[in-house]
């Protein structure tokens, strides 16, 4: 038995390690650590205390399909009253899911273009939602990708519950493979967005270019302080197609990365990283570029969506059709990835998670690439551990 001056003890460990807190190590914008730096040398792991972290070996249980039938779902923003607005890529539509899962089509993008693997792609909600009913989407029209908010307003009716569109971001290259899209706020309220190189290898090293990269935004579009470069909103780069985005516990920022044959990868990102691509694949030890924390066979993986829950990460699959789940102890994977879920479902794009033990899960079998089955696509409700 712990005597209570060392459980009080390790009690302010664990809340030190949650607000991001660590000796030795440099302030990163986003509130985190830099625990890896960016040459690609190892670096100091901040390390929870053994009580809290997560066990080697984890569970997921299916609790309910809280949506069917949708339409190549791609982003999901969950509501503060328990629904859910979900984009739809080729339709260029935002539904909202109640809580009995009725699905109602609050309105269009207007110049989405949808092609390949473009069109409506991910979405989230304003820091600042309950008072300015803000939803940012991001998006392929006929000359690139880019993000713009929209004013959500319930009172209108349905299909006409968003405003026009106030373009915050342009001249995000655009490509039919390759458009990254996946959105979220920060734990420092800023914006972030994955982009993909659109086939064009070399927009990957080219800082001066939106594509291949993670982009740190204020809510307007602007460059945030911090960022590498004071007039840019890039804030790592070597990227191949970035589709997932999420951050632990000490609000450090990871990052799943789609490869070309060989690795597919989960990135933990700091301002100016260069994660290598095109010219490193995997963990490649080379000077100058960041290693991944975990990589994976493509026909294992080809991640999309991240979500942190249960002290481990949660990637989830399309080509791997499969729920992988890293369990961390900081920065370092504290055992083997688990599969779960394996060919059950098909394709799997976004998890989100809603609780400390909970994950929203979608399918993408619509997306062109799967076989839909009777009901696809689906967002499912997980209890996790």
């Amino acid at each position: 038995m712990q005597r209570p001056a060392v459980t009080a003890l390790l009690a302010a460990a664990a809340l030190v390690l949650a607000a991001g807190c660590s000796s030795g190590t440099a302030p990163r914008p986003d509130g985190g650590a830099r625990s890896t730096p960016a040459t690609g040398s190892p670096g100091a792991s901040t390390s929870a205390p053994a009580a809290d972290l997560p066990p080697p070996k984890g569970s997921v249980k299916v609790t309910r399909t809280v949506a069917q039938g949708l339409k190549s779902p791609w982003g999901v923003a969950p509501l503060p009253d328990g629904g859910l607005l979900v984009a739809s890529r080729d339709e260029g539509t935002v539904s909202r899911i109640d809580a009995a899962g009725k699905q109602t089509v609050i309105g269009s993008v207007p110049g989405v273009k949808p092609g390949g693997e473009g069109g409506l792609l991910g979405l989230a909600l304003s820091p600042a939602f309950a008072s300015d009913h803000q939803v940012y989407a991001y998006f392929t029209t006929e000359s690139d990708n880019r993000i713009a908010r929209m004013i959500y307003d319930e009172k209108r009716p349905a299909g006409e519950q968003l405003g026009a569109p106030d373009t915050i971001l342009r001249g995000i290259p655009k490509g039919t493979i390759h458009n990254g899209g996946r959105i979220a706020f920060g734990p420092d309220k800023m914006l972030y967005a994955g982009t993909g190189e659109t086939g064009d290898r070399g927009l990957a090293q080219d800082k001066k270019s939106l594509g291949g990269k993670i982009l740190r935004m204020t809510p307007d579009g602007q460059p945030v302080h911090g960022n590498p470069e004071a007039d840019s909103v890039v804030y790592s780069y070597g990227h191949r197609n970035v589709q997932g985005l999420a951050w632990d516990g000490a609000n450090r920022l990871w990052a799943s990365e789609f490869g070309q044959d060989t690795w597919d990868e989960l990135n933990v990102i700091g301002p100016g990283d260069n994660d290598g691509w095109p010219l490193v694949e995997g963990k490649g030890s080379k000077p100058g570029f960041v290693d991944p924390v975990e990589q994976w066979k493509t026909s294992d993986a080809s991640p999309s969506g991240v979500a942190y829950a249960a002290g481990s990460i949660w990637m989830a699959s399309l080509r791997g059709e499969r729920l992988w789940r890293i369990p961390l102890d900081g920065t370092k994977p504290l055992a083997k990835p688990e599969a779960f879920l394996t060919s059950t479902y098909g394709r799997l794009r976004t998890v989100i998670a809603t609780g400390p033990h909970t994950l929203l899960l979608v399918t993408s079998e619509t997306d062109g690439r799967g076989t839909p089955k009777p009901g696809d696509d689906k967002i499912l409700e997980l209890e996790v551990t």
